[in-house]
């Protein structure tokens, strides 16, 4: 097929163009970066934003199938129109060229976050609602599930054949920009000073390109498809990463309350102070809940399978150990976990 992939340079994306290169298909790329690895794979790279239709419009003629996989993580409630932008206007624009075009297929890459997240130790399931009241502070998330809205609308609407993937926090080897990863990296870093309450999902990267790369042919267009390969508490998470590495897990746990207030009294002192906080009170708020999902429906209708979560933490680690050099941190892991915590300016 001939198939657009937005987002084709993001951790997930770098990790699901070669395996649709793999299957022969023949693979155009819209993005605002250079694409040196895919372009080696022989896709073609329009360099333009969601923001400009005509591009949109350009990159989509031809296309069989689009992968819309583009979007920000970002927590920072200052900035939510930024976030609406990218993930709910650019998505109608592409999905407004899409529905001009034919395109036969569009999968969206959304997040389990628009359904899985509850202040109760729970599984979410596609049957979830869209939590907005609970989610409210925090624009990212509000974000993905209009954009979520927007595109299912389209299907029910337009006719356009849509199918939602909704991965959960992504890990494995591979994220350059630190997106997903980065709680790891801040673990590693002895970045998070208490032990969060709630509870995360995590799968890894390979595990979920493949349902993604499935899903072009298999999802059932108006579907949303959660995909989790574990639910741990975080004393649980870190833990592991503890032994996977030698760096202590945080050992203080506060209630929620206190730990959220503190998250901020901290920002504001590192507001004032000009230096950067160890860990952001977004964050901390986010780690006081549970996002547990089942995948159930991805594995009846994707073929999706999880591998072991701890081979998904190791590969994590290593990657990270193998990287962290040219980013000018530490080298490896076991500096870090040898290491004194650094103080405000030395990172």
């Amino acid at each position: 097929m001939n198939v657009l992939v937005t987002g084709a340079t993001g951790f997930l994306g770098a990790t699901l163009v070669p395996l649709l290169a793999a299957e022969g298909h023949r693979l155009r790329l819209l993005q605002r970066s250079a694409a040196p690895g895919a372009e080696r794979l022989g896709a073609e790279v329009v360099r333009a934003s969601l923001a400009d239709e005509g591009a949109v419009r350009e990159a989509v003629r031809g296309v069989d199938a689009v992968y819309h996989l583009a979007g920000q993580v970002d927590f920072d409630p200052a900035e939510p129109r930024a976030l609406y932008e990218l993930h709910v206007q650019g998505t109608r624009r592409l999905l407004e060229a899409c529905v001009a075009a034919g395109t036969k297929r569009v999968v969206l890459a959304s997040s389990s976050g628009t359904v899985a997240v509850s202040r109760e130790e729970r599984v979410a399931t596609e049957a979830d609602h869209h939590p907005i009241a609970l989610v409210a502070g925090w624009p990212y998330y509000l974000s993905k599930i209009y954009q979520e809205k927007a595109a299912l609308r389209f299907h029910a609407e337009a006719g356009l054949p849509v199918v939602v993937l909704n991965p959960s926090l992504l890990l494995g080897p591979g994220d350059a920009r630190l997106s997903s990863t980065d709680v790891v990296f801040k673990f590693l870093e002895r970045r998070i000073p208490a032990m969060p309450s709630g509870g995360l999902s995590f799968v890894d990267v390979r595990d979920a390109a493949r349902a993604f790369a499935a899903a072009l042919s298999r999802g059932r267009p108006g579907e949303r498809y959660l995909l989790g390969g574990a639910n741990m508490t975080f004393r649980d998470f870190f833990g592991r990463l503890e032994r996977l590495t030698g760096v202590s897990a945080p050992r203080v746990r506060l209630p929620t309350d206190v730990n959220v207030v503190g998250a901020r009294l901290l920002e504001r002192l590192h507001a004032w102070r000009g230096s950067e906080t160890p860990l952001d009170p977004r964050s901390v708020e986010m780690g006081e809940h549970f996002w547990y999902c089942a995948s159930s429906k991805a594995e009846a209708e994707l073929g999706f399978t999880a591998r072991d979560a701890q081979e998904t933490l190791f590969d994590t680690v290593r990657w990270l150990e193998e990287h962290v050099r040219a980013r000018g941190r530490p080298r490896t892991v076991a500096e870090l976990a040898g290491a004194p915590a650094p103080r405000d300016g030395e990172r």
